[in-house]
């Protein structure tokens, strides 16, 4: 199995600058103050900005910017993955989100559903394909915010993942679907599903986290205390969730589809 390490924060407000610099400060309290040897740490979405999706000038250059070298110099320190969303301009703005490997390299998936309610759409441009890796042999499924309201998109067809993995700037007053998702995506695709959400409030918009790891019969198995900033630390048992599998093969029995990209 793997140990991951997940972090609610309250993403901050200001210059470009001034907002990374305080999240730098942030996260790297709460990791120093979380367990020695992880082998995951995972952010929240736009972590370094707050989720301001009509600022463009907070956005990363594609070819890597402070933000992504940050999380390169994080993975390295603690030799341990790091993830979560940062708003790129690559041919037009992306939320993509990062999974960096202790050697530096990286893989991304840009958000597939962009939030037209709150109009990411209007200067975001979305993604198209999923993005599933492989670490310490796990296979995590990168996901999103608002993608958890979209079960076709991260559907375990074949069975391609074991984690799937949510960052969100996802508000209070819609939590409680956020809580009834996170436990139907772990339990319909019998996978674990870590979910980094934020705290904080922002204007009218209030976050209080309800971050967590569902395990794949839909039990938290460790979450940071709604509303408050904070660590969780929780082991991704692979031998269970394989043994579960073989056992209950509700995947064999699975759907079978296309999707339109």
């Amino acid at each position: 199995g793997a140990d991951a390490i997940e972090l609610s924060i309250s993403a901050p407000i200001g210059t470009r600058s001034t907002r990374f610099g305080r999240s730098q400060e942030q996260i790297g309290g709460y990791v120093r103050a979380g367990v020695e040897a992880v082998d995951l740490v995972v952010l929240p979405e736009m972590f370094a900005t707050g989720f301001d999706v009509d600022d463009a000038s907070v956005a990363e250059p594609a070819s890597g910017g402070a933000v992504l070298r940050w999380m390169q110099s994080l993975a390295a320190a603690r030799r341990s993955a790091v993830e979560g969303s940062v708003a790129v301009d690559d041919n037009g703005l992306r939320n993509r989100h990062y999974f960096v490997y202790p050697d530096g390299t990286y893989r991304y998936y840009d958000k597939r559903h962009l939030f037209s309610f709150g109009g990411e759409n209007r200067l975001y441009r979305q993604g198209v394909s999923p993005c599933v890796v492989e670490y310490k042999g796990v296979r995590l499924l990168l996901q999103t915010c608002y993608d958890l309201r979209f079960p076709v998109f991260s559907r375990n067809c074949g069975d391609c993942y074991d984690v799937a993995v949510y960052v969100a700037s996802w508000p209070k007053s819609r939590i409680s679907a956020w809580d009834t998702l996170l436990q139907a995506r772990a339990i319909e695709n019998l996978a674990y599903v870590v979910a980094v959400n934020r705290v904080g409030t922002v204007g009218k918009l209030e976050y209080d986290g309800h971050s967590r790891v569902v395990d794949y019969l839909g039990r938290t198995v460790t979450g940071v205390a709604d509303s408050e900033e904070g660590v969780a630390v929780a082991e991704i048992d692979l031998s269970r969730l394989r043994a579960f599998r073989s056992k209950f093969p509700a995947l064999d029995d699975a759907d079978r589809f296309t999707v339109d990209l």
